[in-house]
């Protein structure tokens, strides 16, 4: 009897905790799926209203961006061995271009147009312009033609500084001539220095796919305003692999204005040389972002303002300057005398400082292949003489490879050299068929002449 009361305690003990459970697993799961499903009365106050994710919308900044982007063709003469006559115009290469104006300027990349004897332009309804180059600077890749028409679509520059890493963008190029090609992707990087000879080694990455042909096509915001045009791949095979890279909107607009206004690219310096804050050894390893300053050359505008040797900039007008290609990228937004506010970092202590920026003048020696600028009083102290000018380049591929980059000029058919108006007064003057000599002073003092003939 005892055995049967306790059987029959034990199974009514069983059947209440199997309720119970039921209840707290099964009852309570729902209770929180309803709690899950509503939303807040409140907005928390990190809370913010950008799309984001995969929900993001395209179409508007797509559709405000494919007509203003269209199809560049360069075209050379071809002639045979055997024709007396001008031959016919053969494909030497094509790209993309943005409008950005109703009346028909074009932005595109120097690659691009360069050595065409015509170009062709096809907007996205496939009417088809001749353009006329209005000038180009090689150094940034950057290139400005225009088409006779007018009331066009066209693409208003955005502020490139305000672009943020991981912000959605779009590249829309026009490449194989099919109209213009859109693909989406993420700001990837800012300021990245490809390790180009160029003023602009400032450049933004996106995922966004380019391909050959997209060259001179607009990188846009969701908002369809132009933050860069596409100039660059990373590849091994010449075709994407998730790095492409796009001349800041502020730098390329900077650039065509000063085509447009001066038909030349004015470009304003510092004066300061340095190095990456982390690659120095004067500074403590706990600095490790800003760029370090080695020297200041003498009359610049950094001198007048007051920089150092032995500064970290670390801010130029409140823009964070984390390495060098930071300071490079925004500078060559810049023009000869503007002036910046400096923010440099000084035995512990922050200054800020105004500075104006001097023009960086240097003149391409087209006979010999080589570009010149004005030497500073630390560049002729160095090299141990009392005047010349300094080569910043060659122009061919030959004289880039002679690695001449620093050296000085002092003296051009045996007349001395102070400054680059001499070089142009000296190179106007002479007849191109005439032999030129150039007077070299290596960095390590040693002095050699070379004539051209």
């Amino acid at each position: 009897m005892k055995n049967l009361i306790s059987l029959v305690f034990v199974s009514i003990l069983a059947g209440v905790l199997t309720l119970g459970s039921y209840k707290m697993f099964f009852e309570e799961k729902d209770f929180f799926s309803q709690e899950k499903a509503s939303l807040p009365e409140y907005i928390p106050a990190n809370y913010s209203n950008r799309v984001s994710g995969t929900n993001v919308d395209f179409t508007e900044a797509a559709n405000k961006t494919v007509h203003s982007v269209v199809h560049v063709k360069n075209l050379a003469v071809t002639r045979s061995p055997f024709q007396r006559t001008q031959g016919d115009l053969a494909l030497r290469g094509a790209g993309s271009g943005v409008i950005i104006s109703p009346d028909g300027y074009i932005v595109t990349n120097n690659h691009v147009i360069q050595k065409a004897n015509k170009l062709q332009v096809t907007l996205n309804n496939n009417q088809n312009y001749e353009a006329e180059v209005i000038g180009t600077d090689p150094k940034s890749d950057i290139a400005l033609i225009k088409i006779d028409a007018e009331d066009l679509s066209y693409l208003p520059f955005g502020d490139s500084n305000d672009a943020r890493i991981g912000e959605w963008v779009l590249a829309v190029g026009n490449p194989f001539n099919l109209t213009s090609t859109v693909t989406a992707g993420i700001i990837s990087a800012k300021s990245r220095d490809l390790g180009m000879d160029q003023n602009v080694s400032s450049f933004i990455q996106t995922d966004a796919a380019v391909n050959p042909g997209n060259s001179g096509g607009a990188l846009v915001n969701i908002n369809g305003e132009l933050i860069g045009i596409n100039t660059a791949i990373t590849s091994q095979t010449g075709s994407y692999v998730g790095y492409a890279f796009a001349v800041p909107s502020n730098n390329a607009r900077k650039i065509v204005e000063d085509i447009m206004e001066f038909g030349n690219v004015q470009q304003g310096i510092l004066g300061i040389r340095g190095t990456e804050a982390a690659d120095s050894r004067e500074l403590d390893r706990s600095i490790s972002e800003g760029v370090y300053v080695s020297d200041v050359e003498s009359g610049s505008g950094a001198e007048e303002g007051g920089i150092k040797s032995g500064d970290v900039i670390r801010k130029i007008d409140n823009v964070q300057i984390r390495k060098f290609s930071d300071l490079i990228g925004y500078i060559s937004s810049k023009r000869p005398g503007d002036v910046v506010q400096v923010n440099v970092l000084r035995n512990g202590n922050e200054k800020a400082l105004n500075v104006r920026l001097t023009e960086y003048e240097v003149f391409p020696i087209q006979a010999i292949g080589l570009e010149v600028t004005n030497a500073s009083e630390s560049d002729l102290k160095k090299n141990k003489v009392k005047n010349g000018v300094k080569i910043t380049r060659g122009l061919t591929p030959q004289m880039e490879s002679e690695r001449l980059t620093g050296t000085i000029i002092t003296e051009i058919d045996n007349q001395a050299v102070n400054n680059v108006d001499d070089v142009k007064r000296i190179i106007s003057n002479k007849d191109s068929s005439e032999p030129i000599s150039v007077t070299f002073v290596a960095p390590n003092g040693e002095k050699q002449k070379y004539v051209w003939r």
